[in-house]
């Protein structure tokens, strides 16, 4: 007989939590959900509740998997693999076509929106790099991805892409100067796992290549969250903030500052498999990214789809 005393478990939590499981840090992993850090974390902590056990220990400077974390985090995943395969299964009885679609850190706010109507768009959690996004579309495990790509990814990956949106890049330095700065006099951040920072390693090297801007080798993740304010107090010289810190809130001693001569642009494109046939996927992509208007006044890396010419078709 079932434990009726027991709380049920909560979906949406279980994703938090392998997000939070996947970053170790609750700064970052909201930034990936964006919502609130507060947020986030009292939302593991009721989970922890209706599971009765302790998933993460937490100090201020580090986050780790508990044992009891660290084991329940597979079946947390094959929870959520079962439950949306469950969805797909019961949009296709439904007679609505489901469309799966990643993401990095940015999303149009109103994505489902242009998709009613179009497609069941599913949205899937597990957020990772550019380069991992589209390597998923290219293999089947998503429909479309949200992510930065050049030409040559496009061709190996045999994708096709839209323009769906662009970041101005900032730089950040220590104190109230908020005056702009030339992207020659900024330093630019290069992290050695490719793992994770692939995409974003090929832009910044390739930006400091163009503009003179210095390169600073680090191996510690600081390209966002806490280790990048440790960054820029440390060398003291305004760095090149990543797309991923362009909403972040920043500490009272630091400040974002523009960047011109010239200014960085960073393209988000919607990526689909370049055979796709399913109807309710071209659909979608042509809902999502009808009548998106971007000023690319600024400068984009070699082999950036919009750096020349029109988003492609």
């Amino acid at each position: 007989m079932a434990d009726l005393s027991r709380p049920a478990l909560n979906l949406e939590r279980i994703r938090k939590f392998v997000v939070v499981a996947e970053e170790l840090h609750f700064g970052r992993a909201a930034e990936r959900l964006l919502i609130a850090g507060p947020s986030l974390s009292q939302q593991i902590k009721a989970l922890e509740r209706d599971l009765g056990v302790l998933l993460f220990e937490r100090d201020r400077r580090s986050v780790t998997l508990t044992p009891a974390g660290a084991e329940l985090l597979p079946h947390t995943k094959a929870l959520l693999d079962r439950a949306d395969d469950l969805k797909r299964r019961a949009g296709r009885l439904a007679g609505s076509e489901q469309v799966r679609i990643g993401y990095v850190n940015w999303r149009p706010a109103d994505l489902r929106a242009r998709a009613a109507g179009v497609a069941d768009l599913i949205v899937d959690t597990w957020v990772v790099p550019s380069h991992a996004q589209a390597a998923r579309v290219a293999d089947g495990s998503l429909d479309l991805g949200i992510c930065w790509i050049r030409d040559e990814d496009l061709g190996r990956l045999e994708l096709r892409a839209r323009l769906l949106g662009a970041d101005r890049l900032h730089a950040v330095s220590v104190g109230d100067d908020d005056r702009p700065v030339r992207a020659a006099d900024v330093l630019v951040l290069v992290d050695d796992d490719e793992n994770s920072w692939s995409s974003w390693n090929v832009y910044a090297e390739m930006f400091a290549h163009d503009t003179g801007a210095t390169v600073v080798r680090i191996s510690d993740g600081g390209i966002t969250g806490e280790a990048f304010v440790d960054h820029v107090r440390r060398t003291r010289r305004p760095v090149l903030n990543s797309p991923k810190g362009q909403e972040v809130l920043m500490p009272p001693d630091v400040v974002r500052r523009p960047i011109v001569e010239p200014t960085p642009l960073w393209t988000w494109s919607l990526v689909w498999r370049r055979d796709e046939v399913r109807r309710a996927v071209l659909e979608t992509v042509e809902a999502v990214a009808r009548d998106v208007v971007c000023e690319l006044n600024g400068w984009l890396p070699y082999g950036d789809p919009y750096r020349v010419s029109p988003p492609r078709t």
